[in-house]
């Protein structure tokens, strides 16, 4: 008898790799701000770059793990409808880290 179980995408071990790793540096970048807060000492906005891209990181590794569960997985005739799916998730998704990142940067030069 054969195996039925089909083998990883190449990609999906690195793509884990990253997600985890930048989300291992959000908490830690946020940990670090959160005590700096406390401190009251002023805090150079450059800082704010570490945790926008860990982030953005994250919301990348999560799409490209997401692509390749609902797209690259599926059957020929149905890969257009998910790849049309899938990039509307992924718009929003962008969409919204963008929206969060933007607002950040205006609410500290105001």
């Amino acid at each position: 008898m054969q195996p039925t179980e089909k083998t990883p995408h190449p990609l999906r071990k690195p793509l884990l790799a990253l997600e985890f790793g930048s989300l291992a540096i959000l908490l830690i970048s946020m940990g670090y701000f959160s005590h700096k807060a406390e401190s009251a000492s002023a805090l150079n906005p450059g800082w704010l770059l570490i945790p926008a891209m860990a982030s953005l990181a994250v919301f990348c590794s999560f799409i490209g793990l997401m692509y390749l569960r609902w797209v690259a997985l599926a059957e020929t005739r149905e890969k257009t409808r998910h790849k049309f799916v899938f990039s509307l998730l992924a718009l929003t998704l962008l969409g919204v880290w963008s929206y969060g990142i933007f607002n950040t940067w205006v609410s500290l030069s105001a």
